[in-house]
């Protein structure tokens, strides 16, 4: 009967988590480590060289099953043309639910500025992709034992779908919007359960900053706004980041800090009466660029007094460079030079 009770327990955590991990690649800080295609397809090959990232994150050290996640990327244009192309895949697990998935990407950046000097850019981005669903429920019961909400096997659904954006970079300033998960896709029900079904995936993310430097100087900050809101649940977050660079002889050195706040609270119950609290979450990060390569660490931390944990996400970011030009635009712009 504990048992059950324990299956039931961590069915129901599973459809509670279940919502944020198959919108496909959950949306953390990894953004900020040189890494924007991650979330915005506009971003494909939008610099001066192609770009191979990985990343992987780990939650929660000492927990089995914690929450982890690697991703691939490469990005890069298709020779002086306007066009690129890029391509994103990742595995995603978190206790008994797992999500692998593939994106490729088209890109079309088209120049408004005469010359390539003065950055005035609008570039457009399509993402199209598979993503499989798994749910291995073949520990959950004893042998002999029945339940009819565990079905005791490995379950999996496999969806289609597509992300649209597009970016604006002007001289120092820059703005991205993206729609991801636009298709409806038929609804996944596990084992049968009403009111556990729904077919609207759909993110919608906008973000925004602007880099400051003195002229001659090696330093630069960049302040930066990402607004995250899932249709479905209508739940929305925020993102404040600042980021500083330093120019170097071999390359840059590069850190920051990131606070995420949501705007929807969750109820618990506290003594004898009921109490709420929103998420929150600061990321500290630090990275280099050693000639093509780039090296970043990411931590994040739960900034709330109800959590399962006190452990924080550790991620570390691998990335190198190739296929490299001159840089062509007289701006701070650090994700296109």
């Amino acid at each position: 009967m504990k048992l059950k009770k324990y299956c039931l327990v961590a069915f129901i955590a599973f459809l509670a988590n279940f919502s944020f991990a198959q919108e496909g690649i959950p949306i953390y800080s990894d953004y900020l480590t040189d890494n924007y295609y991650l979330i915005h397809p506009s971003m494909a090959g939008v610099a001066n060289c192609a770009k191979v990232r990985m990343t992987a994150r780990q939650q929660w050290f000492g927990v089995d099953d914690a929450p982890s996640l690697q991703t691939l990327s490469i990005n890069g244009r298709i020779g002086d043309s306007p066009v690129a192309v890029g391509g994103v895949i990742f595995n995603d697990s978190n206790g008994y639910h797992s999500t692998v998935g593939g994106y490729a990407t088209f890109a079309y950046h088209l120049m408004f500025s005469r010359n390539e000097i003065d950055l005035n850019m609008l570039s457009f981005g399509l993402s199209a992709g598979f993503i499989q669903y798994k749910l291995d429920e073949t520990s959950w019961l004893a042998p002999g034992e029945f339940d009819q909400a565990v079905a005791g096997i490995e379950q999996s659904a496999t969806n289609f779908n597509v992300d649209f954006g597009f970016s604006y970079q002007f001289v120092d300033f820059y703005a991205h919007f993206t729609a991801k998960n636009i298709l409806n896709n038929e609804g996944i029900n596990w084992n049968g359960l009403d009111g556990f079904e729904y077919d609207n995936l759909r993110t919608y993310l906008a973000s925004t900053g602007y880099t400051f430097s003195r002229y001659g100087s090696d330093w630069s900050i960049e302040p930066s706004l990402m607004y995250m809101y899932r249709d479905a649940t209508e739940e929305s977050s925020i993102d404040f980041n600042a980021k500083v660079y330093r120019e170097m002889d071999f390359g840059k050195i590069w850190g920051g800090l990131s606070y995420r706040r949501s705007f929807d609270a969750a109820e618990f119950q506290s003594g004898s009466g009921i109490d709420s609290e929103k998420a929150q979450y600061i990321t500290p990060f630090i990275g280099v660029d050693y000639n093509n390569f780039v090296f970043a660490y990411t931590y994040s931390y739960q900034a709330n007094t109800v959590n399962f944990n006190t452990g924080g996400f550790h991620q570390l970011t691998l990335g190198f460079n190739f296929n490299c030009r001159r840089e062509k635009y007289e701006c701070n712009c650090p994700a296109l030079n």
